[in-house]
C-alpha cells in the first residue's frame, strides 16, 4: 500500500501545495519564496528519501514566518496521513548527523503526541540568508504538533549556523525515515494497541 499525501492549505497569509511519498527516492521540487528554506527542505527530502513537492505563496512581505510555520504543520499533516494507522511500522529514529564542525542529534517518537523539545546551540540568532533562524524551531514545533510526532533536535556542537541547520534537518530526516520504515511483524507498536 502506497503511503502517500496531498495536502492543500490556503488561508489568508499563505497557499500551499504539498505531495508526500514516504517510499520514494528523494525526488523533490520546492518552492517557498525563501531561498535557504528550500535548500534545507531539499537535503530533508533528499536524505530521508522522500518524495517532496512543494510550492507556497506567502505573505513574504510580512516576514517568513507564516511560510515556515504553515509548511510545518502543512508536512507534518502529510506525514499523518500517509501513515495512517501506523501499522508495522518501526516507530522510533534516532540520527546524528556530522557536517564539518557541526554536530547535530535527533531523535523521534511517531506515537500520535506532537511534542518539541530544542537545544539548537544560539542557532534561533542566526541570520541564514533571507530567513531569520529563530523560524527552524518554529518549523520543528509546527512538524511534530501536526504530525503527532514527538521530536527532539540537539546541537551537540557547531560554530557554522549554516552548517548546523543543514545538519539539524538530515538529523531529522534520517530519524524520521528510520521511524517510518515498514517493520511486518510489528502490528501497531504500542502495548496499548494504538498510536495516539
Amino acid at each position: 500500500m502506497e503511503r502517500v499525501a496531498q495536502i492543500d492549505r490556503k488561508t489568508k497569509e499563505t497557499d500551499v501545495k504539498l505531495s508526500l511519498n514516504i517510499d520514494g527516492i528523494g525526488k523533490h521540487q520546492i518552492d517557498t519564496g525563501i531561498g535557504f528554506f528550500d535548500h534545507m527542505l531539499a537535503s530533508f527530502a533528499k536524505h530521508g528519501r522522500f518524495d517532496l513537492l512543494l510550492t507556497v505563496k506567502g505573505d513574504l512581505e510580512v516576514d517568513s514566518h507564516h511560510t515556515v510555520e504553515d509548511v510545518g504543520l502543512c508536512l507534518g499533516g502529510a506525514f499523518s496521513e500517509a501513515l495512517g494507522d501506523k501499522e508495522n511500522i518501526t516507530r522510533f529514529g534516532q540520527a546524528c548527523v556530522p557536517m564539518d564542525e557541526a554536530l547535530v542529534l535527533a531523535a523521534v517518537d511517531l506515537c500520535g503526541r506532537g511534542f518539541y523539545f530544542g537545544e539548537l546551540a544560539g542557532l534561533e540568532e542566526a541570520p541564514l540568508g533571507s530567513m531569520d533562524g529563530q523560524l527552524i524551531p518554529e518549523f520543528f514545533r509546527s512538524l511534530a504538533y501536526r504530525g503527532g510526532i514527538t521530536l527532539h533536535v540537539r546541537v551537540l556542537c557547531g560554530a557554522n549556523w549554516h552548517h548546523v541547520a543543514e545538519a539539524a534537518f538530515k538529523a531529522v530526516a534520517l530519524a524520521l525515515r528510520q521511524a517510518c520504515s515498514r517493520d511486518d511483524s510489528a502490528g501497531v507498536p504500542s502495548t496499548k494497541g494504538t498510536l495516539d
